[in-house]
């Protein structure tokens, strides 16, 4: 082994005694080492970095949204912040109003109400509205009184016996006609 080694050494003589590398070696080295030079992970990392600063950001301004409106409810008072019963009797009725103002505008939807009867609606509505406002008033200078709290109850009752009584009504119609056309056809 050590004979092929002298021998190609000794072959190869002239190759090994040239003092100066190939041209264009110092500039190809150069390249090279810039190329290894420049640090892989800032280039990995940097979208990764401006995700995770963007999700940091989002979870900020969530959280600043948060306590904002927790605040804004705690300075508003109404039925359900006295006890957990009027909470519970508070989402009933609204929930009601709520189904009663959809059937509403689902009959509305379907030709079963008038312009007219649909603005002495809205007229109505808005009255109740002021009036609510009205009993919020009472409420948050009166948060205890049994009168205050029973006036909020009955407000409740009011306006959701007439949504009530109007939707039966309207539905009551609505069946008559659609009996009616059954029968002529």
């Amino acid at each position: 082994m050590n004979d092929e080694l002298e021998r190609l050494i000794l072959n190869n003589r002239h190759s090994f005694q040239d003092e100066e590398p190939p041209q264009g070696h110092f500039e190809r080295f150069e390249a090279k080492l810039h190329k290894a030079s420049k640090p892989i992970w800032t280039i990995r990392f940097q979208p990764i970095l401006k995700i995770a600063a963007l999700v940091v950001f989002a979870l900020l301004v969530v959280n600043q949204a948060r306590i904002y409106l927790l605040s804004e409810k705690k300075d508003s008072l109404s039925l359900g912040s006295i006890s957990p019963e009027y909470r519970e009797v508070e989402f009933y009725y609204t929930n009601a109003i709520q189904l009663g103002m959809s059937q509403w505008k689902e009959l509305k939807s379907e030709g079963m109400i008038s312009k007219s009867d649909d603005q002495m609606m809205q007229k109505e509505q808005t009255e109740f509205d002021q009036m609510y406002q009205k009993l919020l008033i009472d409420l948050k200078a009166n948060p205890n009184d049994e009168r205050v709290i029973n006036a909020m109850l009955e407000y409740y009752q009011a306006r959701m016996n007439v949504m009530s009584l109007i939707i039966n009504k309207l539905k009551e119609v609505k069946q008559q006609k659609y009996s009616r056309h059954e029968r002529e056809i």
